[in-house]
């Protein structure tokens, strides 16, 4: 592991979020007709400056996240679960980018990426989760646990519309790359 490599590119894990939602409630100022209550965040994507600025900022957070992988990936090498958090992050990096360019008017393709996503992103934090823990970090193993947890259940309940799930969501992923992408910038020695 390249303990320079992890600090640098852990501080796109504090970066990610930020843009990603800034973006969203960017976008959001531009669509006084949104509601968090009758709409998907997808909805912003459709149509005029709001498109714009929502599909721009998935595709930015997209690229910061890619950024952020390649910490996870220098971080992990060597480890088999650590490799699939990896790949899973990646993978769900690539599922956002789908979704700022496929947007719901190119149909049920817009649909399946943002499953993908939404599903991927607990699964790379449980495997996360699993290398922290078989390295005795046993903070961030069990940090990892409770966001992938709360990323995923808050799908639970039955909710008219998916814009407070997404959210929700994506607060618990935002949380879990905020924090370990401040550890990961303080790497010292080999994990």
């Amino acid at each position: 592991m390249n303990a320079r490599l992890v600090r640098l590119f852990g501080v796109f894990g504090i970066i990610a979020p930020v843009v990603g939602f800034s973006m969203i409630f960017l976008a959001i100022r531009t669509a006084p007709w949104f509601s968090w209550s009758g709409n998907a965040l997808s909805d912003l994507g459709v149509d005029g400056l709001t498109a714009v600025v929502f599909n721009g900022g998935l595709a930015m957070t997209s690229s910061v996240m890619m950024a952020f992988s390649a910490g996870l990936y220098e971080l992990t090498r060597g480890s088999r679960i650590g490799s699939m958090s990896f790949i899973l992050f990646i993978a769900a990096s690539c599922w956002l980018l789908g979704i700022a360019g496929f947007s719901e008017t190119a149909g049920r393709i817009h649909f399946y990426f943002s499953v993908a996503f939404f599903v991927t992103l607990p699964l790379a934090m449980a495997a996360f989760a699993v290398y922290a823990l078989r390295k005795g970090i046993k903070w961030l193993g069990l940090l990892s646990v409770l966001c992938g947890v709360a990323a995923a259940s808050v799908w639970a309940p039955d909710w008219e519309a998916v814009a407070i799930p997404e959210a929700l969501s994506a607060l618990a992923v935002g949380v879990w790359s905020v924090i370990t992408g401040a550890w990961m910038t303080r790497m010292r020695d080999e994990v």
